[in-house]
């Protein structure tokens, strides 16, 4: 669970952030304690502002210590503010967190906080660790006398800073946020899609929108199966009661599957490891992140042409939903505004339900229609070195 959405609207995604040599070195290899999932996951349970999630963060980092991969970070957030919280590797229990502003514009690519007014103790934008300060002092790391800025980045970080992907992104958002419209649900979507920053690396590509519906039913996720520069956005909303069987967990990636098998012959004499964890009844359907794969590797053969032609037949069907999506939550309102919960549960999983798979048969034509021009025009790659757009690191 890299994160997600609750029903009291705080969202959560977790990034990778290194941490220096030092710290990961100090690690031990034995270590318990929740790992960056586990952060996650127990803050879409419990907490219901972003505040909330971060204190959580810290309380359960204090009580039970973290399990780290050499750093991580969350961006968590609700409808009034939004929080980056930097877990440090090294065992020792060291995390920070900053609030952004109400024009604040922050990527994660990886996570990152800069200075951090240690010396002031009326400020509050700045959450951290008990020995936040203190280990870097024993570690001759910081100086208080010789040096008031505590820069989290430098001290316990990778020093890099600002990425050059996140400068960029952080840039162009910047000035879209300047015009009369400001920055809106297809900014975010241009954003989380370009090629520049989106690639195979990608797993899934997701859009939340901050609001502050009547009933927690409506709160959604705007989602693509796979990374966005090859898929489509589709809402999805809390109140659904299922998603279709062709975007739930395939034997396709699934770890282990490949030893198992959809039978359960041998089960009683080597165990139930031997079977699969997929049902067979998924099994059977498509996957949307195969199908979607399959396309997003044809369209990487040659992303200067193909790109600009699948991109806007995307970007046409999510204007769509969005055109509808104002009558959409209209009608589920309206039945649980009658004390009709599930009716309106019902009629958001027809909803979604038909138009994630609307997408996905979108998906296969074209992937169809792809493979043929690239085998004419190219031929396939099957060559080891993968093509792919330019990406900004």
């Amino acid at each position: 669970t890299n994160g997600g959405l609750n029903e009291y609207g705080v969202a959560v995604r977790d990034i990778w952030s290194p941490s220096r040599p030092e710290l990961v070195a100090m690690t031990s290899p034995t270590q318990t304690g929740l790992n960056y999932s586990d952060l996650a996951r127990i803050v879409l349970e419990r907490a219901r502002s972003a505040r909330d999630g971060v204190l959580l963060i810290g309380d359960l980092i204090a009580a039970h210590g973290e399990a780290t991969y050499g750093g991580n970070s969350h961006l968590i957030a609700d409808s009034n503010e939004a929080w980056v919280v930097i877990q440090f590797a090294g065992g020792q229990g060291l995390w920070v967190a900053e609030r952004l502003g109400p024009d604040s514009i922050r990527a994660s690519r990886p996570g990152y906080i800069g200075d951090v007014p240690v010396g002031d103790p009326a400020q509050t934008d700045y959450l951290y660790s008990p020995n936040f300060v203190s280990f870097a002092v024993a570690q001759g790391w910081y100086d208080p006398a010789a040096n008031g800025r505590f820069n989290a980045n430098d001290i316990y970080g990778d020093g890099k800073g600002r990425w050059a992907g996140v400068r960029w992104i952080e840039e162009e958002m910047t000035a879209r946020s300047r015009r009369p419209e400001r920055i809106g649900i297809v900014d975010m979507m241009w954003a989380v899609r370009s090629e520049r920053l989106t690639g195979d690396t990608a797993g899934y590509g997701q859009v939340v929108p901050l609001i502050e519906p009547p009933h927690p039913e409506l709160r959604l996720i705007w989602h693509t199966q796979i990374g966005a520069v090859a898929a489509p956005f589709v809402p999805v909303f809390m109140g659904v009661a299922e998603v279709p069987e062709e975007f739930r967990m395939h034997r396709y990636l699934t770890d282990g599957e490949a030893a198992r098998f959809l039978d359960s012959r041998h089960a009683t004499t080597r165990g139930a490891d031997v079977v699969s964890l997929v049902p067979q009844g998924i099994e059977a359907t498509r996957s949307a992140t195969q199908i979607l794969k399959r396309l997003q590797n044809l369209i990487f053969h040659d992303s200067e042409l193909y790109l600009p032609e699948i991109t806007p037949i995307w970007e046409a069907l999510e204007r769509r939903l969005l055109e509808d999506h104002p009558a959409v939550v209209a009608t589920a309102r309206t039945l649980l505004a009658a004390g009709q919960p599930d009716l309106a549960a019902r009629y958001l999983t027809y909803y979604c339900r038909t138009e994630l798979l609307n997408g996905l048969d979108l998906a296969e034509k074209l992937a169809a229609g792809l493979e043929v021009r690239v085998r004419t025009l190219t031929g396939l790659n099957t060559s080891r070195e993968p093509r792919s757009p330019t990406q900004i690191w």
